[in-house]
This record gives C-alpha cells, sequence and structure tokens, in this order.
C-alpha cells in the first residue's frame, strides 16, 4: 500500500509539472530573456571583435573538434562565429524595437480611425491595407535595395511597412463592436470629443488585441530581416546579423557548416519562442481560446 501511495504522488507530481510548463510559457521566456541580455550586453559578452578577420583561423571548427580558439569556430575569412552572432542579436532587438513600435504606432492609428469614422474614410483606409497585402514585400525590398542601396535605415523603414497593415485590420474590427457600447454613447452625449473617445474609451478595449498582435509579428519581423540580409537586400555586410550570417557560410556548407547552422539555430528559436509566447498571450487574454483551467 505504501508503494502504491509513492507511486501515486509521483504521477500526481509529474502531472503538476506538466500542467506548470504547459500553462505559463517557461522555456520560450528563458530564450528571449537570454537574447535580450546578450544583445544589450554584447560588447561585454561577445569573446572577441566580430569584424576581425584571422585568416589562419579560416573556417576553424568548434573548440569541440579540434581544440579551436573559438568557441563556435570561424568563419571563411577567420571571424569568430559566436562573437558575431551575439552582435547579430542586436539587430534582432533593434528590429523589435524599432519597426515594431512605428507599425504599432501607424497601424493602431489607422485601425481607430478607420473603425470609429466609418463611411468613406474607412473604406479609404481598409482598401489601401487591401491593396498593401496584396503587394508582392519581398520584391519592393528588393527593389529598394537595388536602387537605394542597402543600409540599417531602409532595412527598419522596410520593417515598418511590413508591421503596420497587421494591426489595423484587428483592431479596426474591435473598434466597430466597441463604439457602440453603452459606455462609449455615455460619453458621447456627455460631450467628449472624437479623440477623447477613441483614446480614453475605445483604445484600452483594443489593448488585449494589440497584444496579441504585436507578439506575434515579432517574429515575423525578425525573420523578415534574416530574409532581406540573406538575399543581399537587408543589412549590409560585414555587419554582423543572422541572415548575413546563414548567407554568408552557405557556399561552406560542405566543409564549415557550423558557419550557417549556429546562427541559423539561434534565428529558429528566437522565432520559435516568440510564436510560442504569442499563442500563450492570446489564450491567455481571450476566455473562449483557454484549454486550461
Amino acid at each position: 500500500m505504501v508503494e502504491v501511495a509513492v507511486s501515486a504522488n509521483q504521477v500526481s507530481s509529474r502531472r503538476s509539472v506538466w500542467w506548470y510548463f504547459r500553462r505559463w510559457p517557461i522555456f520560450p521566456m528563458v530564450i528571449l530573456v537570454v537574447l535580450v541580455i546578450v544583445g544589450v550586453g554584447a560588447p561585454w559578452i561577445a569573446p572577441n571583435d566580430p569584424l576581425d578577420q584571422e585568416l589562419p583561423l579560416r573556417s576553424a571548427k568548434p573548440f569541440y573538434q579540434d581544440g579551436s580558439p573559438y568557441l563556435l569556430g570561424g568563419d571563411h575569412v577567420g571571424r569568430d562565429v559566436l562573437s558575431r552572432a551575439i552582435h547579430g542579436a542586436r539587430i534582432s532587438l533593434t528590429v523589435m524595437a524599432v519597426g515594431l513600435s512605428a507599425g504599432l504606432v501607424i497601424g493602431v492609428t489607422l485601425g481607430l480611425v478607420a473603425g470609429y469614422a466609418g463611411g468613406i474614410t474607412d473604406e479609404i483606409i481598409t482598401r489601401i491595407v487591401d491593396i498593401w497585402l496584396g503587394f508582392p514585400f519581398i520584391l519592393l525590398a528588393l527593389v529598394v535595395a537595388i536602387t537605394i542601396g542597402a543600409s540599417f535605415t531602409v532595412v527598419m523603414g522596410l520593417m515598418v511597412l511590413l508591421a503596420w497593415s497587421s494591426f489595423v485590420r484587428n483592431v479596426r474590427a474591435d473598434v466597430l463592436v466597441l463604439k457602440e457600447s453603452g459606455y462609449v454613447e455615455s460619453a458621447r452625449i456627455a460631450g467628449a470629443s472624437n479623440i477623447r473617445i477613441m483614446i480614453k474609451h475605445i483604445l484600452p478595449g483594443t489593448i488585449g488585441t494589440i497584444t496579441v498582435i504585436a507578439s506575434l509579428s515579432v517574429g515575423s519581423l525578425i525573420l523578415a530581416e534574416a530574409t532581406l540580409s540573406f538575399l543581399g537586400a537587408g543589412i549590409p555586410s560585414p555587419t554582423p546579423s543572422w541572415g548575413n550570417m546563414v548567407a554568408e557560410g552557405r557556399d561552406y556548407l560542405q566543409t564549415a557548416w557550423w558557419t550557417s547552422a549556429f546562427p541559423g539555430t539561434a534565428l529558429f528559436l528566437t522565432v520559435m519562442s516568440l510564436n510560442f509566447i504569442g499563442d500563450w498571450l492570446r489564450d491567455t487574454l481571450d476566455p473562449k481560446l483557454r484549454q486550461l483551467d
């Protein structure tokens, strides 16, 4: 009987642990925290200068294969892969901060105006969003990079163009419902201006939607920046970014696979973690989607 009780307690403990890890995105949050720490502290954490070239260490293997001085090996010109990957995290953080913030402000503002104003204003904004969503973004990015030239500023502008549209339609849908609510009618009768109603009474009701869209968009923005860098329309070399590192190492996969594998793994883990956190926020903020009590 004692063994049965102990076994039952073990099963219950395992179920509790499993429930806890399903209830909270522990591993994705850990990965995201590590990304932030590494990105912010890159100059102090990176063991070497990401731009220093040591030709004798070209395609040096990771330390566990031949005792290389580079922890994760060297690239085709002898630069430290680990140091470049760490500094590449700063690019991802910048994309998250600049691209998402600007896109959020533009998209939320247009969504509020479209949903609240209605009529021809709503029609114009909605049609602009439809046209933009049908436009091939990668083609636009390549044309801009060829015409203007690839640079950090150009990439940030492209990220803003990519981020804003996803907010407009979702915020507009929330506003169409909220503007018919009783408290909004009361504010209108009390003489509140349209701007005050939108900012003080309607905007708070869309925060949940905005938070979910933002969390799900971050991964897409990081992946888009990496794609542009891979195609040569993103962050120009030799500035370290994960997309650049994967592109530079693709010609050496048979002899130096680590030059692309490690930054590609960092990109995969980051985007996957952000998507998991976005799903968790969506389930948490919308009671109809909750699977766990």
